[in-house]
């Protein structure tokens, strides 16, 4: 059964042995940054909580959401304001095509839909443009483009 833990003592050096496809290198931060992201983003007055995912008890990936703006993130887009973020999803390279990434969208959205920062109207997210199986994923669930940029990666949004 598929499941998300908080990083933590216990697991975060294994989700930092974690890696892609090396074609997927330039599509997702590496979890290495994405913890140091989370860090800052905490420190800094911001919301952030990022999970290994697993499968019963086997580490398959990782995943970390985000919650409105911090004190130092100058240049997020509007929807940042007051929204909750999808920042992060990445399925290791020996667990992908197994359908992770797929449930691991729906255990985030469940985690989000708790408002465990209050409530929020929006779900927004970004990608590489052109990371098509990305983006066919997210627009799967419902998201939409909304024509802003994050960047150079695309913003969609998911009404809550």
């Amino acid at each position: 059964m598929l499941r998300l833990e908080k990083v933590n003592g216990a697991n975060v050096w294994d989700i930092l042995k974690l890696s892609v496809n090396d074609e997927q290198k330039d599509f997702v931060a590496s979890n290495e940054v994405s913890i140091v992201e989370a860090y800052t983003a905490i420190t800094a007055n911001g919301f952030a909580f990022p999970f290994g995912i697993y499968d019963d008890d086997i580490l398959v990936g990782f995943v970390m959401v985000g919650f409105d703006t911090d004190d130092y993130w100058d240049d997020a887009p509007a929807i940042a304001k007051g929204n909750y973020n999808f920042w992060r999803l990445m399925i290791d390279k020996k667990y992908q095509h197994k359908g992770y990434g797929k449930k691991t969208v729906e255990l985030a959205l469940d985690f989000i839909r708790t408002f465990p920062c209050g409530k929020a109207e929006y779900c927004w997210l970004s990608y590489e443009p052109e990371n098509t199986v990305a983006k066919e994923l997210y627009l799967s669930f419902g998201f939409k483009e909304t024509g802003d940029m994050d960047g150079e990666e695309a913003i969609a949004i998911l009404k809550l």
